[in-house]
């Protein structure tokens, strides 16, 4: 019995020891070969003017968005453009009026001319936003731009917002020029998670790995040190500039009318056509909308939570225990550690915890929030593993993913709107 007991407690020494030793190791890991994901200097890249400014049409997709309009939409009319621009606000059946006040807001600010249209009810096959894109794009098409911008309507641009997108893709070669915008973090539950939203996208579509393209395809300056060639791909849809070739070449948004995730699959197709495609932080594109409870966050992450691991169990597991694994560890084996005294065990662990403290540092620092929220990362990992335990709750029991007052009954038919 004596020996029996002295096993188990070797066994539970080694256990408490090598699981955050594993942790340390992965965060190491993440530290030195993901990309750098954690720096936050991936800014927009180098630009230089063109001789004659391209024409560009700028397509909002709008539902029920009233409340943000007057703060976003102004912002877009202003712009300091040298060529032809051109907004179509695509008006996704509101029930607020939102098609009327963004005629309102154009009649009372001068600026670049609006057009508002609704492109009724999607078919079958289509989520909304995308029928919406679809509607805008096909207006434009009569314009023929040379790039058009697909930007939410939740999305304040700087005046010379357009100006250096265009810029950026003529200096770059670029076909698609793809700023995440710097979302709204005045709540305390923005405060926790909108940071760590920023965060975790980085970890999963490393910037520096996502500009470059297909041999063959233009060659360019790339503003940023990214590695050419890598198949990684993403965008984000609050600000996405398009060359309308490319846009074309690879059948945008048909190719993706019932993505799951609108943003990264338009990435996706155009880099896979031999397009190039560059995605960064922005400095002066922000985003209005208030995500106030913790209820407003949950919902607007764990509604694509479960599609981003595509309505895998597997993976769904994998991402369980490795959430649990990377963040949860190495707070609990220190607790453990001290606890039990083993010293090993707690050097570990806090070894992990502040690697992964450190690397939230720089987007807490982009998001101006106070630096002791660093050590509260593993905390927000917890609320985000169980979002995605929930999406994929609401997935099996038939829900869909509902937003503005329309479900998506398909697991393949769940757009990331707003």
């Amino acid at each position: 019995m004596g020996q029996t007991a002295h096993v188990s407690a070797d066994v539970w020494t080694s256990v408490v020891t090598v699981v955050p030793a594993v942790s340390l190791a992965a965060w190491l890991w993440l530290l030195f070969a993901r990309g750098f994901f954690w720096r936050t200097d991936v800014r927009l890249p180098a630009q230089e003017e063109p001789g004659v400014w391209p024409s560009v049409c700028v397509v909002v997709p709008a539902r029920d968005e009233a409340a943000v309009l007057p703060s976003s939409l102004p912002s877009l009319l202003a712009q300091d453009y040298p060529g032809r621009a051109e907004v179509f606000l695509i008006d996704d059946g509101s029930t607020d009026g939102t098609g009327e006040l963004a005629c309102e807001l154009a009649r009372r600010h001068e600026g670049l001319p609006l057009t508002v249209a609704s492109p009724g009810e999607p078919p079958a096959g289509w989520t909304g936003k995308l029928w919406a894109v679809r509607h805008g794009i096909g207006l434009a098409r009569a314009r023929e731009p040379e790039y058009l911008l697909l930007t939410d309507a939740d999305i304040a641009h700087a005046p010379d917002s357009l100006r250096g997108l265009v810029s950026a893709a003529h200096a770059g070669g670029f076909d698609v020029v793809s700023q995440m915008a710097r979302l709204r973090v005045e709540s305390v539950w923005e405060r926790l998670v909108v940071p760590a939203f920023v965060y975790f996208f980085a970890q999963l579509y490393p910037f520096r790995w996502i500009g470059g393209g297909r041999k063959g395809s233009r060659e360019g300056n790339t503003g940023s040190g990214e590695r050419k060639g890598t198949r990684t791909a993403a965008a984000a849809g609050g600000c996405v500039l398009l060359r309308a070739e490319a846009a074309e070449r690879a059948r945008i948004p048909d190719a993706i009318r019932h993505a799951v995730i609108d943003d990264v699959a338009l990435a996706r197709a155009v880099k896979g056509g031999g397009g190039r495609v560059w995605l960064g932080l922005a400095d002066r594109v922000d985003s209005v909308r208030p995500y106030p409870r913790l209820h407003d966050l949950w919902r607007m992450i764990s509604r694509s939570a479960y599609a981003q691991l595509r309505h895998n169990p597997l993976l769904l597991a994998g991402t369980v225990l490795g959430l649990a694994l990377v963040y949860l560890v190495p707070p609990a084996a220190v607790l453990v550690g001290a606890a039990t005294g083993q010293a090993a065990t707690a050097v570990l662990a806090a070894a992990a915890w502040l690697v992964m403290a450190g690397t939230y540092l720089p987007m807490l620092r982009y998001y101006r929030q106070p630096l002791w929220l660093a050590p509260l990362l593993p905390l927000t990992a917890f609320l985000y593993l169980l979002m995605t335990v929930d999406s994929a709750v609401q997935h099996y029991r038939g829900r869909g993913a509902a937003w503005k007052g329309r479900t998506y009954a398909r697991p393949d038919a769940v757009a990331e709107e707003g």
